[in-house]
């Protein structure tokens, strides 16, 4: 049944009526029959606004430096925009009668609103209202209770898939399970998300694969559940495979939503000893899973999918597959200078030992096998991400190019990752 809340906030109507919306309001904020207004008032309220918009956008891209590319123009305009509509509201305070004041306030917030609907559909991240209010919807489940231990599981016989043994019991639940967990190791990492699918809650109970999925910077495990929708998609695939779904571990490989250890070892942290050694070894103790190399897929979008990259290269033993949404050439802090000298004391030969770009030149995965999705309009990885398809392609991976009508945001990445999971049930042993 169609609701309201189903309407896209990313394409359509409503991204334009905000637009609309916007310009209307600031408009009527600019314009006042006073001369003094035109002649004293604009000409030093919006010089302002945009110099201090700009300044921040300076501090932001050349000395705070959270990440390595710059903030979007886009995002610099609709600032300039809100700030410029909340200090014309403010000015308004002083005159007027107070219904106007009123009316200048509110003009000033649905600016500011309008500014916040377009950022969100330049980076996708909440496709509709209800992906916005499922924020505040607490439906996750102690994973004591979603995961206790198996009374009896499934054994699959060499030469098989588990679809092809797997019975779906009547008492099949309709959805699977989101759980929160902290998950310990040499890292300072968030707590984790895992998706267990439906059929984990059964019995028997079958040994499911793994994908650990990696989001990007900045950002944290949450980032997956709410901008890519994965217990929605992931829920639907089950539905139409008998209860059967990867089991998702979101894990955390920033530390905090704006640092960037690059997923190595390194005076950074240790985020590649955690992922590649400490995660996996909880997952096994902690959940029922196929343990075979080529049941793991290591997945992410954006700086995620660069660490995806990396530990392919780097712990092959642990990941037989990959999906890399959009990543980068290699792991970086914007310049290969600065990344040499922030992780490694500027040893460049330290970090050309663990650079997956370096590895795959000089070695060979035959055994691994991988994704790397594009998009077409990302004009700040699409290149990058051409280059690291071909190093992998070099280095005998079996790996697979996918380009998608999307630029670097979260419709590309919900789109790749779910459109990998055919792929990856073949690859993995589950169907």
């Amino acid at each position: 049944m169609f609701s309201p809340l189903d309407l896209s906030l990313v394409n359509g109507p409503i991204p334009a009526a905000a637009t609309v919306a916007a310009a209307v309001a600031l408009t009527y904020l600019a314009i006042r029959k006073n001369r003094t207004w035109w002649t004293r008032v604009l000409p030093i309220v919006v010089p302002a606004c945009a110099v201090v918009v700009l300044g921040l956008s300076y501090v932001v891209d050349h000395v705070w430096k959270p990440w390595p590319e710059p903030l979007p123009v886009v995002l610099t305009v609709w600032a300039g925009a809100a700030l410029t509509a909340l200090a014309l509201a403010a000015v308004r305070l002083g005159t007027g009668r107070w219904y106007g004041r009123v009316f200048g306030v509110l003009l000033a917030l649905g600016v500011a609103t309008s500014a916040m609907v377009a950022t969100n559909a330049h980076f996708s991240q909440y496709p509709t209202m209800r992906a916005v209010l499922d924020v505040f919807r607490n439906d996750r489940v102690d994973l004591n209770e979603a995961a206790p231990p198996p009374a009896r599981v499934v054994d699959v016989p060499a030469g098989k898939k588990l679809a092809d043994v797997w019975t779906k019991p009547d008492d099949l639940p309709d959805k699977g399970t989101v759980s929160e967990s902290v998950i310990p190791g040499e890292f300072p990492a968030r707590p984790a998300w895992i998706y267990l699918p439906p059929a984990y809650n059964t019995t028997p109970r079958p040994k499911l694969p793994v994908i650990v999925l990696l989001a990007g910077q900045p950002g944290n495990p949450r980032d997956w559940f709410d901008g890519g929708r994965i217990a929605d998609h992931l829920d639907a695939y089950a539905a139409n495979h008998e209860g059967l779904a990867p089991i998702v571990v979101v894990a955390d490989q920033l530390g905090t939503p704006t640092a960037n250890p690059l997923c190595l070892d390194s005076a950074l942290g240790k985020s590649e000893t955690y992922l590649a050694r400490d995660l996996p070894k909880w997952i096994k103790q902690r959940l029922t899973v196929d343990e075979r190399r080529e049941a793991w897929t290591i997945a992410g979008f954006s700086q995620g999918a660069t660490c995806s990259v990396q530990l392919a290269v780097r712990a092959p033993d642990v990941y037989g597959n990959f999906v890399a949404l959009a990543p980068q050439r290699e792991p970086t802090l914007g310049t290969r200078h600065a990344t040499v000298k922030a992780a490694f004391g500027g040893d460049e030969a330290a970090f050309v030992r663990v650079n997956p770009m370096d590895i795959l030149a000089r070695q060979t995965f035959p055994r691994t096998a991988g994704i790397i999705v594009a998009g077409r309009d990302d004009a700040t990885y699409r290149k990058a991400d051409a280059e690291v398809f071909e190093a992998c392609r070099k280095a005998g991976m079996d790996v697979l190019w996918k380009e998608l009508p999307n630029g670097h945001d979260w419709n590309m990445a919900r789109e790749g990752f779910f459109g990998s999971l055919p792929w990856l049930a073949g690859r993995t042993g589950l169907a």
